[in-house]
Parts: C-alpha cells; sequence; structure tokens
C-alpha cells in the first residue's frame, strides 16, 4: 500500500453507516456463474503459506521499486505463472511489460553543507527536507523556537530548536516511532518560519528526533519517482516535468530547510555564525516491469472481455535497523495479495471461466502507483475489454472476521453490479463483517487512493480494492510472513477469486454508475 500520498478528500455530502452482506439465503446461485465452482478446491493454505514465505523472505531484500530486489521478485512471480499454466501476456511473447521510473532527488555529490566552517555530511549530519535546488549563504539568526514572529529573518538563515508536535499529528503507524515524531515536528516547526522571508531553515533535533536523522536520510535520499506516459492518479495531475524544466526552476522556490543534530545547538544557539548551503538536483531513468499473464476464457463470444486481478510486487527494500532487522519485507504489504492472485490463477486453471481472466502485479505502486497508471494508459489488451479491477492490498492481518471492501460506496463506488456480485461472494466465503469506514472520503488515511486500482477507476473501469487494512507492522521490518493469519488470507483469497469468477462467467458486464467521477 502506497505510503508517499497526500489526498485530496472532499466530504460527501451523505456517507453510508454501514455496509450490509446480501442474505446467504438469497443467493442460491444459478445466475452469474452458478454455485461455487470446483476450482476453488485449487486454492490451499498451504500453498500460499509456502509462496508467502519465498516471496517475503530476506532473499528477496524487500524487493525495492528500481532495484535489482524488485527485478528477482518480478522473475519470481512469472516463474510461478508459467508454472501454474498462466500464459504471457506481454510484448514478444514474454511475462514483462517494461517501463521507466523517472527518479528526482537530491545530488550526494554536488550538494554541499558547511556551518561555522565545518563541514556536514550529507544525510548523515544535515538531511534536506526539500527535493528542490537551492542555494543560501550568510549569517544565521537565532530564533528559539520560532514563535517569536517580531525576530527579523528577511534574508537571514533562521536557526530553530524543534517543536514538539501535538501528539494528535504523530501518526501510529508506519516506520519507527522516533521517525513518525521527527516528520511530525519538522511539519510543526517550519510551519512556524515559512513565509517570514528567511533564505533558509535550519531545525536543531531533539533528543527524539536525533534518533531518526539518519534513517530519515537514508528515506529521503531516495528522492521522489514518476512514470512517464502514465494515467492520472489524481484529477487534473500533471505530468511529470522534462530535465529542462527541473534544471530551470527557480531556486528557494519554497523556503529550503533543513535538518541536523542535537549537539549542533552547541554552536548555533544565541550566536550568528555563517552557513553555506548548496543542494543540486539528479534525474535518471531507471526501470520496473508489470508482470503479466491470461488465463483464455472459454466462451468465443466473451473470452475477449477481460476480468483483471491486480497486485503489487514491490516494497521498500533495505533500510533502517528497527529491532535489530533492515529488511522491510512487505509480507501483507503485498505479499499477501500477490500469493491471492497466484492462487486465484491456479483455480482458473482448474476451472477456466467464460471471460478471460488478466493477470497484472504492478510494478513500484509504492512509489506512487506507478506500475498500475503505466498499465492503465497502455494496456496489454484494450481497456475497453477489461469489465472489471479486482485489486487487493495487504489482506491478512487484524481481526480474523473483518475486513474492508473499497469502492462499494460513493463517492468511491463506480458500479453498483460489480458490488453486488462482491458481497455475494463475501456471503459464500469469508464472510467477513465490511468496516466501511475506510472506505469513506472522511477517512483520515486516504486508503481509496492509495492502491492500484485508482488508474483503472479514474478511467471509467469497474473496480473495487479488498484489504484488511493497517496494523502496526506497516512499512517496517515487522511485516514478515510469520505474521500473516493464513486461514484469514485463505478466506480472503476465495473471496477475491469467487467474485472474479461470477463477473467472468455472468451473461452481462458490470455496468459503470451513471455519472461517477472521482473527486468531484
Amino acid at each position: 500500500m502506497d505510503l508517499h500520498v497526500k489526498h485530496r478528500r472532499r466530504v460527501a455530502s451523505w456517507v453510508v453507516a454501514a455496509v450490509f452482506p446480501l442474505s446467504l439465503g438469497a443467493q442460491k446461485a444459478k445466475s452469474a456463474g452458478g454455485d461455487i465452482p470446483a476450482g476453488m478446491s485449487a486454492i490451499r493454505e498451504a500453498d500460499l503459506k509456502r509462496d508467502l514465505y519465498a516471496m517475503a523472505g530476506d532473499g528477496m531484500r524487500g524487493r525495492e521499486a528500481g532495484t535489482v530486489d524488485e527485478m528477482r521478485a518480478s522473475v519470481w512471480v512469472a516463474e510461478q505463472l508459467r508454472a501454474i499454466g498462466v500464459k504471457a501476456a506481454g510484448p514478444d511473447g514474454s511475462y514483462f511489460q517494461w517501463w521507466n521510473m523517472l527518479v528526482t532527488r537530491v545530488s550526494t555529490v554536488s550538494s554541499s553543507a558547511t556551518i561555522a566552517g565545518q563541514t556536514l555530511a550529507m544525510w548523515k549530519d544535515i538531511v534536506p527536507l526539500g527535493a528542490a535546488v537551492a542555494d543560501a549563504s550568510g549569517p544565521t539568526v537565532w530564533v528559539g523556537d520560532g514563535s517569536d514572529s517580531t525576530i527579523d529573518v528577511r534574508g537571514k538563515i533562521a536557526v530553530a530548536m524543534m517543536v514538539v508536535p501535538p501528539a494528535a499529528s504523530i501518526r501510529t503507524t508506519t516506520n519507527s516511532y522516533e521517525m513518525r515524531y521527527a516528520q511530525a515536528a519538522i511539519t510543526a516547526t517550519t510551519a512556524r518560519l515559512q513565509r517570514r522571508g528567511a533564505s533558509a531553515i535550519i531545525i536543531v533535533a531533539d533528543s527524539t528526533a536525533d534518533i531518526a536523522l539518519v534513517p530519515l536520510g537514508i528515506v529521503r535520499q531516495r528522492g521522489t519517482q514518476d512514470v512517464i506516459g502514465g494515467a492520472s492518479r489524481f484529477a487534473n495531475q500533471a505530468p511529470p516535468p522534462t530535465a529542462q524544466a527541473v534544471a530551470a526552476a527557480p531556486r528557494n522556490a519554497q523556503t529550503p530547510s533543513f535538518l541536523v543534530h542535537s549537539a549542533m545547538a552547541a554552536t548555533l544557539r544565541g550566536v550568528s555564525v555563517n552557513v553555506e548551503l548548496h543542494i543540486r538536483l539528479e534525474r535518471f531513468e531507471t526501470p520496473s516491469t508489470n508482470v503479466v499473464g491470461i488465463i483464455r476464457g472459454t466462451d468465443p463470444k466473451l473470452r475477449d472481455e477481460y476480468v483483471l486481478y491486480s497486485s503489487h510486487q514491490d516494497h521498500d527494500g533495505v533500510r533502517y535497523l528497527i529491532g535489530g532487522d533492515s529488511v522491510w519485507a512487505g509480507a501483507d504489504d503485498n505479499g499477501s495479495v500477490s500469493v491471492a492472485v497466484l492462487a486465484a490463477a491456479r483455480a482458473f486453471v482448474k476451472q477456466p471461466a467464460r471471460r478471460s481472466i488478466l493477470i497484472v502485479f504492478h510494478g513500484a505502486e509504492e512509489r506512487g502507483l506507478l506500475g498500475s497508471r503505466y498499465h492503465a494508459a497502455h494496456p496489454v489488451v484494450p481497456l475497453a475489454s477489461i469489465v472489471a479491477v479486482l485489486n487487493g492490498d495487504m489482506i491478512g492481518r487484524n481481526h480474523p472476521d473483518s475486513a474492508s471492501l473499497l469502492g462499494i460506496q460513493p463517492p468511491h463506488r463506480n458500479s453498483s453490479e460489480l458490488v453486488e456480485m462482491a458481497l455475494r461472494a463475501n456471503d459464500l466465503t469469508g464472510k467477513f463483517k465490511l468496516d466501511s469506514l475506510w472506505d469513506r472520503p472522511t477517512h483520515p488515511e486516504g486508503w481509496y487512493f492509495r492502491s492500484d486500482h485508482v488508474p483503472y477507476a479514474r478511467l471509467n473501469v469497474p473496480a473495487i480494492e479488498y484489504s484488511t487494512n493497517l496494523h502496526p507492522d506497516y512499512h517496517t521490518p515487522r511485516d514478515k510472513p510469520s505474521a500473516i493469519d493464513y486461514p484469514k488470507l485463505t478466506r480472503m483469497t476465495q473471496w477475491m477469486y469467487l467474485t472474479g469468477w461470477f463477473v467472468a462467467n455472468a451473461p452481462k458486464r458490470p455496468a459503470i454508475d451513471p455519472g461517477f467521477k472521482l473527486e468531484r
């Protein structure tokens, strides 16, 4: 599940109080695929567990997008598809749809920082808190915690002690507590100093943020990623800027800010010293891939329509130590769905449906839904032939009988008919109590916009997402195969599979709700 997102939310004029599954008695299943198919017997808990220990084991090194580790995981996924009997759907008869990830990051080689004559090591002694070309030279002015607005910082480099953030602003999931604290504290501190005319801001860490400074550098030096020619993730999303536009961008368009260790307070507190800060960017392309396969349908009239099963094979890679472990394995995110899709593939190979099944493992989801944005714009089958997207993200944790289905209530629902099939499938398989809160535009996590169904939904393809939601191990090295609830994962897999079976065998493809539009 993509972490790096600022969800543009608009409160709906009404929200659904709860989602109630259709009654099992009403489902005695003669329409849209009949009773539970024999193919479901191919979904086995032992296979899910075996595959997840392979995909999310330390040997995969966290499958970080744009690295050889993501390539290793992608080849592993393709080999599983081949062994199952899924046909390759990529260019030139391969399982791979290659595309380039566009990376913009601070250049460690060309950037420099000097404070009071002391050269600071980038990312270890000082961390740039933005990704823009910047130059700031001159004397500092000490502003304490930044609350005294009478201190004149215009044209100077403001130095502030870190402000303790409000407790409510510190996230409860992802990374370490010190990282979450530091990120909230940086926001609180810079808010006091932005727009006051300083040429730069230097924040002196407190004891808690001190622990996070090097980890923060490890994360931020990766920069930002985009994909050229991809579909939009948000309404009116601008295309990535060209290299020429990046080079020509005005410097210090926003006050550049930096974090330094608490030990620097002895040098900076209450005095003025000379500072030289120079930030340069580097920009390059690096390959990622979508892994694609097809299970052909049996109906000559419907086999050129496709039900798309969606996961992502990447995660966060090798980062910093938490509890003595630096491999951010991503067993739930999104190994759980990846092995579920493999299991569903076994079921469809055993008993094909009338429509064809298109399987897409999207690359670089964690970097901003890049693989799904690329495939939605450059699909391996005509976009109009994709009748539904069944996407999942994190389906193996939390209470054994709870789950969420996103895209089932306005403004996110784009196909009531697809939702009806999914609810019916839940009644016949997992029988999960569905938490509707995560699908609401008011939910603080903005969960709906953080996974690979979004680019397809924006292009009016019926789309839903299965999830069992966040947990304390999200985006940490603790997200390991040993923490997965495998009986629950099996039931979630059966639910996803049976939904697709209903869609793939229905006489009519699910329709788009009239007037659907994301982010009205």
